[in-house]
């Protein structure tokens, strides 16, 4: 057996599944209604009425109620069909009969209706049940029409409730379907009735007769988008309306008490009483009875309604019933009007209960209906007149529930039906919202704080501002809703001399919503691209713009971005304008938004539809006699719809656009304009447009004489009419007409000085019959999506605002939670700079932001970590930067100055990672050293150079925590508090939450512009170094900031020609005004050769600009450049072994070899400036062309330096005497391999002899020898390779050998201190040898040259200048016995060779002459032994013979 599944009676709207458990079982229904009918049958019995029985003759009769119920029960088990198959009448008349009955009492009648709803909340009644429709119509006629007699009030009051209850039930059962739309309508009067009623009576069926109301309402427009729009037509046709068939509701009626004739009361309407309220006066007096019948549903006028109209009252119930329901709520909403009572003006006892009670209903039909309702025009057309317009009042009401209800009203249809309503929103959020949230306007703080309130809730719906926007602010008949909106948010969080209030954080959550909306619309892709700004270039009637497309956002887009600039453009012509009207249309024509030559309508449009314009100068040019203003004022009354509407209305539409000039020639010439314009769209009863000048004359008088306090004798209704007196055509008005005019003008002033438009504007009937005008012309709604189209130029307007009142709230907060809904919105809003790529934005947050940091502040407390610590908001705001900077840094230009004073303060404190500039640096670019297992190159860590660590106040924070847990022995100091190590914990995390490393670590993603400006910031926090001592505290900011900005610069190895030059002149300036050692002038050398060791593998184009670099080096002062000398040096080394190959050119070998070739003279240095010369000169691995003289010089220089070994002078000869075999090479033609032509080739070699001359003359013994034997090599062995020319031997002879043995000569002689030199007398033996070895291997090939007399002679006077040659004072003997030795083998090679004879071809007898004139000064023995006597003598007859024409040049070349 089923289960009895009930509903419950008036709960929320709930349908019953559709698989219940139903009672299937026909017995058991059967049973179920058995009992019911016997709970009826008991009550009735304990009445004395239906106890006994009636007799009537002899016969005993039962009452018809209870005879029907007895055949009933004998009928329902005999049933053998499913119930489904029986007609509910059948089973449900008895009972309905027993509600009709006015004979029965309260307890019966309750008792009754308990079995009917009992009946209807089982699943009995369904669309399938036989008869159904007339089932579901009896039960609604019966409990609409019930009628019982009061016994008690309480008694009363239950009937009343299951009255509710069952009329519920009917509209919940799956069968309510059936019931049409007069049965609905009937169904809602009756509950209403109810509520009216129950004012007088308890307070619990007060409660459930408005929630049954409530559900009544909820179920009918839950079926509203089941709907379908072809019901439409019925509800247009051209009948008379539902509301005339239905009787409408009895809203206007009052309930009174009538008595009966026989003592029974019974509860009917009275006639239409004047006041309206729910809470009736009448007292129910016991005995009386209840009638609830509807007296004014179909009737009497059934018999007069068409076949049409009886469809629209019997069909299944749907629009017709709903938009009479939803209209009879709107009318409650009049109960104000109709008593007299104005919102603005409502005193505390007014009774808000009724328009509450309204508002409810009405949202939740808005609620349930949704978006349905605007395919249906009458109830859209019901909302978008009548019922706004009562919300515009009841929006001024100074009650907070009202006002609350109401909004939430507006939301409500925001949300569903915003395409609809663009003027509406309009109208209500400007005098509505705008007015009630500003405490000038006269609200009270309830009223402020509802509307604010309001105000939010609209903000977090994400498309609310941008279609406020789109919509609003981009239209010019429209205000700036959106820019008013958004300036009440800001200005209302702002706390103006006092604490913070909850009103604040109100309007800053709404402010947030508004910037966090656009900042999760940043990620949404948007089809249209970033557009260039607006430009109008040529005229086009601004009022004339329209979009092809309002849905496709490729065309509303530019449209409305047109349309705001146009705006804007107007605004800007109207303040010019205000100044001098002259002027500012002269700007309106050079901005193309009037015509070059102006016409009549263009300016007529500027007037019109321009907001912010001085109304005194528009009335003034308006009532001008000038015939071009005459025209203007023509085209500006054209613009204006006067289509059936009343006089006074008209003109006050009319005046509110402008000042009513003083002059009656200005007036009258205004008043005809507008009255040709009325006459033409209303004429209705005026005979003419002179009827319509004299009637507007008429009502400017009587509007004077009513409303101007110095008219003590005020017109009165007859006055009016008579002065009124045939001006239509010679024949009067009509007296009702005149009435209503006069009436309306004392009831409400035409204002003929307008408002100027500032402030927010109180809406008026006039005005609002011109929105609903406007309403059917405006352009379409345009709905914007999750796409950020317009939000860049929204940003743009509310940006400062918003940064300001965030920081504002952020200063005066105290709470944890605003200080993260605050960091909340700074955050969306730099998310929306970097995104349109607002830099200015982004730069005003930051430094707005940074001043909360609490680090940019002179510290006034004695312990400022500990302070930091314990300030939360400080904390937070640091966070927040440093957040701003990591994530949006592309964005950042002048705000890193204030991210560096951040950090630098951080810095002073120890409160950041001990090197984490330095770390960031050499993470970056791990590179390795494949040299000798050193250190990376490129590393400059503690190790390479312990005295680069900067002088600090502590290394770090835990530096810092660590010296606040020590004891100082000097000076006692206490164990840290709890407190105190919580606030340096909580200080730690937040520099860790900060990854402020990250910031320089991630610098190479930085965009161009951002980088430079970081780079630029980072020179300007060090400060320009000046000469002399600066304070520690400078130098190490200074080296701090040098840090990060080498850090930086490494970082971006990519992008260093962006900040090389910024980078260089940095360090230049340091190395230049620096005089003594310092930390600062240490960062700076060694930051440069970093910097160059790490960038010269990847930026080839740039090696030479980076290698000159180093020749600040050589500027360096000479106490600086000895203190760092041998750094310097290991770091030259490193550069080198690390990029030799990528070093190319002349000029960055020149640097590299000046700064070797200074550390041969430096102790500490020479060791590591030597090595890295050998690195480039052993094996010629590191030679080129480019860099050969000058790693020769720089080898010489090594050689000649006595500061180290001499074996590494040596070493040094040796690297110069390899470095020939380089020079063969350089002459093959190769691809890649270096090339030199033989002229440079022959210049290097000559270059390298004449290094080695050089150290010929060295004091060392050891190393002069060695540079001998090294220059013979040179001279002999290795340079056959080279295949000299004989010019460049003949060179090296004169500025090499010759001047050797000349200034070697002078050494012995004692004229360079000789004796510093020893055994100078073998060195002078080595010498020589070395020109007589040199000259006999070069003999074949200078033996040719004309100068070989000369050179031969050169040699010859050597030979006898150190054969005479003396050692400190004494004579050589070595040299004795060695150069006459070297002479005659010299002779016999050239007698050989017949280089020396008599008659020789090259020299001629001279050369033989003047050899022999030498030789006998050194030896006179040496020419007989080399040539015998019958040699001489032959030679002696051929001289005589030829003769010696050279002698004499010989002899002059030879001395």
């Amino acid at each position: 057996m089923g289960r009895l599944k009930l509903q419950p009676g008036i709960n929320a709207i709930e349908e019953e599944p559709g698989d219940c458990d139903c009672m299937s079982n026909k017995g058991a229904l059967a049973c179920m209604v058995n009992s019911e009918v016997g709970a009826v049958l008991a009550v009735m019995r304990r009445n004395v009425r239906w106890g006994g029985r009636y007799m009537a003759g002899d016969d005993q009769l039962e009452h018809s109620l209870i005879q029907s119920l007895k055949a009933l029960r004998k009928q329902i088990f005999s049933w053998e069909h499913q119930w489904q198959s029986i007609s509910p009448t059948i089973y449900l008349q008895p009972f309905l009969d027993v509600i009709r009955s006015d004979e029965t009492g309260a307890p019966i009648t309750g008792v009754a209706l308990t079995s009917v709803y009992k009946i209807l909340t089982l699943d009995m009644l369904d669309l399938n049940t036989v008869n159904v429709e007339d089932a579901m119509h009896s039960v609604v006629d019966a409990v609409t029409s019930c009628r019982f007699e009061v016994t008690d009030p309480a008694s009363e009051e239950v009937v009343l409730m299951k009255i509710l209850q069952v009329l519920l039930a009917c509209m919940k059962s799956k069968a309510s379907v059936v019931l049409n739309n007069q049965h609905v309508c009937t169904i809602v009067n009756t509950c209403f009735r109810v509520v009216h009623q129950a004012g007088t009576k308890g307070e619990l069926l007060q409660r459930i007769a408005r929630h049954t109301m409530h559900e009544l309402v909820r179920c009918i427009f839950l079926h509203l988008p089941d709907v379908h729009h072809t019901e439409q037509p019925s509800v247009n046709g051209s009948g008379p309306s539902i509301r005339s068939e239905m009787g409408g509701f009895d809203k206007d009626h009052a309930f009174g008490v009538r008595q009966s004739d026989n003592g029974n009361g019974s509860l009917e309407y009275d006639a239409p009483s004047a006041s309206v309220g729910l809470a009736s006066n009448a007292s129910m007096s016991t005995g009386s009875a209840a009638n609830l019948a509807d007296e004014n549903a179909l009737g009497d006028a059934s018999s007069k309604d068409t076949t049409s109209d009886m469809h629209l009252t019997t069909e299944p119930y749907g629009i017709p019933c709903m938009v009479e329901i939803f209209h009879f709520l709107c009318s409650l909403l009049n109960i104000v009007e109709h008593s007299g009572m104005g919102p603005r003006s409502n005193p505390i006892e007014f009774d808000e209960d009724v328009p509450l009670f309204a508002l409810g209903l009405i949202n939740s039909a808005i609620e349930l209906g949704g978006s349905s309702i605007r395919q249906h025009p009458k109830l859209l057309a019901l909302i978008q007149d009548e019922l706004f317009s009562n919300l515009m009042q009841f929006g001024l009401s100074m009650s907070p529930l009202i006002l609350s209800m109401v909004c939430s009203i507006v939301l409500n249809l925001y949300h569903h039906l915003r395409v609809e309503l663009k003027l509406q929103l309009e109208a209500f959020f400007s005098c509505v919202i705008l007015r009630l949230a500003q405490s000038r306007h006269g609200a009270s703080y309830q009223q402020q704080e509802v509307a604010m309130e309001a105000l939010v809730d609209f903000c977090r719906q994400k498309t609310f501002m941008a279609e406020m926007y789109a919509n609003l602010d981009c239209d010019i008949t429209c205000r700036n809703v959106f820019e008013d909106l958004a300036n009440l948010l800001s200005k209302s969080a702002f706390p103006v001399n006092c604490p913070l209030s909850a009103m604040h954080i109100l309007a800053l959550d709404g402010l947030i919503a508004v910037i966090q909306g656009m900042a999760e619309r940043i990620g949404n892709a948007s089809p249209v691209t970033e557009q260039a700004s607006v430009t109008l270039e040529e005229y086009t009637p601004f009022w004339t713009v329209k979009c092809e497309n309002y849905a496709d956002p490729n065309h509303w887009v530019g449209f409305v971005r047109r349309r705001k600039y146009i705006k804007r453009i107007l605004m800007i012509g109207a303040d010019h304008f205000n100044r001098d009207p002259k002027k500012g249309l002269e700007y309106l024509q050079g901005t193309h938004l009037l015509p070059d030559k102006l016409d009549p309508q263009s300016v007529a449009c500027f007037f019109r539809y321009t907001a912010g314009l001085d109304k005194n100068l528009v009335g003034d040019f308006l009532g001008n006699h000038d015939d071009f203003c005459v025209r203007v004022l023509e085209e500006f009354a054209k613009t204006f719809d006067f289509q059936d509407m009343n006089l006074d209305t008209a003109l006050r539409l009319f005046l509110e656009t402008f000042r009513l000039p003083g002059e009656s020639q200005k007036i009258q010439r205004v008043l005809e304009a507008f009255s040709g314009r009325y006459y033409e769209q209303s004429p209705q009863i005026l005979a003419n447009k002179d009827a319509a000048l004299l009637l507007s004359y008429s009502l400017i008088m009587l509007n004077t004489d009513q409303h101007n306090v110095q008219v003590k004798k005020k017109m009165t209704e007859e006055d009016f009419i008579r002065n009124n007196r045939r001006i239509n055509g010679g024949n009067d008005l009509p007296r009702d007409f005149l009435t209503e005019l006069y009436h309306s003008i004392c009831k409400n002033e035409i204002r003929t000085i307008p408002d100027q438009g500032a402030g927010f504007p109180e809406m008026t009937p006039s005005r609002w019959i011109d929105l609903m005008r406007k309403s059917r012309k405006t352009a379409p709604f345009i709905t914007c999506d999750s796409r950020a189209f317009l939000d860049r130029d929204m940003f743009a307007i509310m940006s400062g605002p918003t940064i300001a009142a965030i920081s504002v709230v952020f200063d005066h907060a105290e709470h944890e939670n605003v200080f993260h809904t605050c960091v909340d919105g700074f955050l969306a809003v730099a998310k929306i700079s970097a995104c349109h790529h607002l830099e200015d934005v982004l730069d005003d947050l930051v430094v707005s932001l940074c001043k909360f940091t609490t680090l940019l502040n002179p510290s006034l407390v004695e312990e400022p970590v500990l302070a930091f610590g314990d300030d939360t908001k400080a904390r937070m705001a640091t966070i927040t930067v440093f957040t701003i900077a990591n994530r949006f840094g592309d964005y950042i230009r002048t705000g890193w100055r204030n991210i560096l004073d951040c950090i630098l303060r951080l810095h002073k404190l120890g409160l950041l990672p001990a090197r984490v500039a330095s770390d960031a640096a050499d993470d970056s670019e791990p590179s390795t050293d494949p040299g000798h297992g050193k250190p990376v190159a490129g590393t400059l860590s503690a190790s390479h150079i312990p005295a680069m660590a900067t002088p600090r106040r502590s290394s770090g924070l835990m530096g810092r925590f660590s010296q606040l847990l020590s004891l100082d022995t000097e000076e006692p100091r206490s164990q840290p508090t709890e407190q105190q190590l919580a606030a340096h914990q909580r200080t730690l995390q937040t520099i860790q939450k900060c990854h402020i490393d990250s910031i320089f670590t991630e610098s190479k993603f930085l965009q161009a512009d951002s980088l430079l400006q970081l780079a630029r910031a980072l020179v300007w926090a060090a400060g320009r170094p000046q000469k002399g001592s600066s304070s520690p505290e400078d130098e190490d900011t200074a080296v701090f900031c040098l840090e990060l900005l080498i850090a930086i610069a490494l970082n971006n190895r990519d992008r260093i020609g962006l900040l090389w030059q910024g980078v260089y002149e940095h360090i230049a300036n340091i190395v230049q005004s620096t005089v003594m050692p310092g930390a600062l002038v240490e960062k700076a050398v060694f930051g440069l050769l970093r910097i160059c060791q790490r960038l010269l593998p990847y930026k080839e184009n740039l090696a030479d600009e980076l290698l000159r670099s180093l020749q600040l080096v050589l500027k360096l002062d000479a106490r600086v450049a000895d203190a760092y000398c041998e750094h310097i040096t290991q770091e030259v080394m490193r550069l080198v072994k690390a990029n030799a190959t990528h070093i190319r050119s002349p000029m960055g070998w020149r640097t590299i070899t000046s700064l070797l070739s200074i550390t041969a003279r430096h102790p500490e240095a020479s060791e590591a400036g030597f090595e890295a010369l050998m690195f480039i000169m052993s094996d010629g691995v590191h030679l080129s062309p480019a860099n050969y003289i000058l790693s020769v010089d720089a080898a010489r220089q090594f050689a000649e330096s006595r500061v180290g070994p001499t074996e590494r002078s040596v070493r040094a000869l040796d690297l110069m005497a390899e470095s020939i075999m380089c020079l063969p090479r350089w002459k093959e033609v190769g691809e890649d391999a270096p090339r030199a032509s033989s002229q440079e080739i022959e210049d290097m070699w000559l270059r390298l002899v004449q290094g080695l001359r050089k150290v010929c003359l060295d004091q060392r013994e050891e190393v002069r020898n060695h540079a001998l034997a090294s220059l013979q090599r040179c001279t002999t062995t290795n340079a056959e390779a080279i295949r000299l020319s004989p010019a460049s031997w003949l060179q090296c002879f004169d500025l090499v050998i010759f001047t050797m043995l000349d200034d070697l000569l002078e050494i012995a002689h004692g004229g360079h201190s000789g004796k510093d030199y020893r055994n100078m007398e073998g060195t002078l033996v080595h010498a020589m040898k070395l020109m007589s070895k040199v000259f006999l291997q070069l003999l074949p090939e200078l033996s040719p040259l004309t100068s070989f007399c000369k050179l031969w002679l050169g040699v010859l006077g050597r030979m006898e200048k150190y054969t005479k040659a003396k050692v400190r004072g004494k004579k050589c003997e070595k040299l004795q016995e060695l150069v006459p030795e070297l002479l005659k083998n010299t002779l016999y090679v050239m007698k050989n060779r017949g280089v020396l004879a008599r008659t020789n071809a090259i020299g001629g007898d001279g050369l033989w002459e003047l050899t022999w004139l030498h030789v006998n000064n050194i030896d006179p023995s040496l020419q007989s032994e080399v040539f015998p006597d019958q040699e001489l003598e032959q030679q002696a007859r051929k001289e005589n013979e030829m003769g010696s024409p050279l002698l004499q040049t010989a002899v002059e070349g030879g001395t």
